[in-house]
């Protein structure tokens, strides 16, 4: 696919880039090699490709579920100056 010098200025109108006029033709270029290679990507047959995650076939490590540390709250809470059930009760901020 071949871009013209309007396509990239267009562009670079699009993105808010200030292009040189001498350094349009380098743009257009690069920009029509890419997305040629994009075609060409596209051309590949991958009907029978089954979607990937990553590309080996690796298990996750997980580390074991347990429990590390123990329940703290009411050492935790002992500083507050009001607590209840277990929360903390703060003054009303919202009327």
């Amino acid at each position: 696919m071949s871009i013209s010098a309007v396509d990239v200025r267009a562009i670079a109108r699009l993105a808010r880039l200030s292009i040189a006029e001498s350094d349009i033709p380098v743009y257009a270029g690069q920009l029509s090699s890419i997305l040629d290679f994009v075609a060409q990507m596209n051309a590949v047959d991958t009907a029978g490709v089954e979607p990937l995650a990553h590309p080996l076939e690796l298990s996750a490590r997980l580390r074991a579920d347990t429990v590390t540390e123990t329940d703290r709250r009411t050492e935790l809470q002992a500083g507050a100056p009001e607590t209840a059930d277990g929360l903390y009760l703060v003054p009303q901020v919202i009327e």
